[in-house]
């Protein structure tokens, strides 16, 4: 049965280390605190930043939902701005913004994003077993 834990954030940028303090628990709580839990953690923050930035409803919180469903860890954000989808964005070397999306694209097995009837939300999804493959030392 898979585990899941979801809270919700205002919609403010003095929250998102909240919610990557609260994602960072979550995964040591599951036993996971290596490169996959870093990666999980940098996107959460990307995705929260996202969100906080970009959706315009007034008032609003972000939902934030992590699920272990072996063989795989998904990573949700959903906010109520559901109009207004992702785009990735091709950043210019003098842009200190606009690569969220493409470190979401690099760290992840697969992301994505659906409209649903209130939100929108932007997934982002990892293969446990290639965090276990990356644990087990080579024979030499």
């Amino acid at each position: 049965m898979p585990e899941t834990e979801t809270f919700l954030i205002p919609k403010h940028r003095r929250h998102v280390p909240t919610a990557r303090q609260r994602l960072r628990k979550v995964l040591a709580d599951w036993g996971l605190t290596d490169e996959l839990a870093d990666a999980v953690t940098l996107l959460a923050n990307e995705l929260v930043t996202n969100a906080v930035t970009h959706c315009r409803i007034t008032h609003a919180q972000v939902r934030v939902t992590l699920t272990l469903d072996a063989p795989a860890l998904v990573l949700e954000v959903a906010d109520p701005d559901r109009d207004r989808l992702p785009e990735p964005h091709d950043s210019g070397p003098e842009e200190e913004g606009g690569r969220g999306l493409a470190l979401v694209a690099a760290l992840s097995d697969d992301w994505g994003h659906r409209k649903d009837p209130y939100t929108k939300s932007v997934w982002a999804k990892f293969s446990l077993a290639r965090a276990e493959d990356a644990r087990v030392p080579v024979a030499s």
